[in-house]
């Protein structure tokens, strides 16, 4: 992949803002001041929720956080960051522009720093903060009909443009990794770009399968590299060796541990266009002893509640948290599990309550947050709100923190036929519960009225440490 050296001496992002050549390949931008707007945060069902919640998004768009294992409030824990989406339902359509947002907390008030066409309904404009910093902004736009990242800088509001895509930030702020983020949607919708202008992703051939892989853009000398490519993972693919190399792969989540020593990938593979078959490997942080930690077989056991999904490091970067259905151990239902990057000392961890959702553990290893899917039926209440569930490791307690509507809508489906057929994912909307600054706060997403908006829960009163 070209570094970018070749590009024009100027460059027009998604908001028709002219950029000029700042070091080699990168490229800045001033960005407009754009108007600060101050309004009340709503405080969701008072007294009726075992943590207080409030409502953090005005009610003048579609709002949503990142993800679940990314912080969107800033260093200093004052500013948040979220994605205005310019629609919901329907399909995200190539050239549709959405909004990077910075809420104060304390002034209640919220501004646009930054307009991007890189967006779907389920990581918006996968925004993410500097570590360290309450003052740069990390996201994607589409510059010449390429996916790559842009830093904002919102105080000086400017920002500078990067040669390669982002899907996730290193911790010590030196480079971001991501897949090819134009074809991501062959697997699932939501979670890169909208799909090119004929209207739909274009699936990767047997030749960028010796080409393609995790790529890596060092933020200093804007030099883009393959940091691990698909033949690595072909080749430590293990008893799904023999499938995978009759299949065409795809990478999906791809996150760094913040020891900044590791990076979880996840992998796809698909068989005329169709499937995920997926399976998991990690590696260090410099792309080198890939290995595969949880094979196919392990990963695709079925439950009521779905398959295995949404592996996420544990604080320590040591181990893996996800939900799986461990039938080799017994098991016939989904469970929340870990084990090691590389794939030793499998454990459940809880006994008492099944897997669903999102889960994410705290900074001590003592508390889970999850949320869940309307089909895990086994914790989902009867009018269907979706419960942001709180469990006590030590004690295998759970906390039903509060449940919250998410249905925009689709009338209970975040799929229907007709969403299905064009692709996308409008329809869709998970809480993806994420810890705030010391474990004292949480935000997820919701929809009471029909509009994705983003809540803050205050657990002060309820965890202890």
């Amino acid at each position: 992949m070209k570094t970018g050296t070749g590009r024009r001496a100027f460059i027009k992002t998604s908001a028709g803002l002219l950029g000029c050549a700042w070091l080699p390949g990168i490229f800045r931008l001033e960005l407009p001041r754009y108007e600060e707007k101050q309004y009340a945060f709503k405080t969701y069902r008072p007294g009726k929720t075992l943590a207080p919640v409030q409502c953090i998004t005005p009610d003048d768009g579609f709002y949503l956080h990142t993800f679940y294992n990314k912080s969107p409030w800033s260093a200093s824990g004052r500013y948040f960051a979220v994605t205005r989406l310019p629609y919901q339902k329907g399909k995200a359509l190539w050239g549709d522009v959405a909004d990077v947002c910075v809420i104060d907390l304390e002034r209640r008030s919220i501004r646009t720093v930054y307009r991007t066409k890189a967006w779907g309904f389920q990581l918006g404009a996968n925004v993410q903060w500097q570590y360290g910093s309450d003052h740069y902004l990390y996201t994607n736009d589409v510059v010449d009909g390429k996916v790559v990242c842009v830093r904002v800088d919102v105080r000086d509001q400017a920002a500078v443009v990067y040669a390669g895509a982002k899907y996730d930030l290193a911790p010590d702020n030196r480079s971001v990794i991501s897949p090819q983020l134009l074809n991501m949607n062959m697997t699932q919708y939501g979670y890169s770009v909208p799909d090119p202008p004929a209207g739909s992703p274009i699936p990767f051939t047997r030749k960028d399968m010796l080409q393609e892989g995790l790529w890596k853009t060092d933020l200093a000398s804007n030099r883009v590299s393959l940091l691990a490519p698909f033949t690595s993972f072909l080749e430590r693919s293990g008893e799904d060796h023999a499938f995978y190399s009759q299949a065409i792969l795809y990478l999906f989540h791809s996150q760094f541990n913040r020891q900044n020593t590791r990076i979880l990938q996840v992998l796809r593979a698909q068989v005329n266009n169709k499937g995920r078959n997926a399976s998991l490997f990690s590696m260090n942080a410099d792309g080198t002893q890939l290995t595969q930690c949880l094979g196919m077989e392990k990963w695709n056991q079925k439950a009521p509640g779905g398959s295995g999904n949404h592996p996420n490091w544990h604080p320590d970067g040591e181990h893996v948290v996800m939900n799986c259905v461990p039938t080799w151990l017994g098991y016939k239902d989904m469970r929340f599990c870990q084990f090691r990057y590389d794939g030793s000392g499998f454990t459940i961890l809880s006994e008492r309550h099944t897997g669903s959702g999102h889960p994410s553990i705290d900074d001590t290893g003592r508390y889970l947050l999850a949320d869940a899917y309307p089909k895990q039926t086994y914790i989902v209440s009867a009018n269907g709100e979706i419960p942001i569930r709180l469990i006590n490791l030590r004690n295998d307690e759970e906390q039903i923190l509060c449940t919250i509507a998410n249905d925009v809508g689709g009338k209970g489906k975040q799929y229907t036929a007709a969403n299905q057929l064009e692709g996308g994912s409008g329809y869709k909307l998970d809480p993806h519960p994420v810890w705030g600054p010391g474990g004292k706060s949480i935000a997820f997403n919701g929809a009471p009225e029909g509009r994705r908006q983003v809540y803050i829960a205050d657990l002060k009163h309820v965890v202890s440490f």
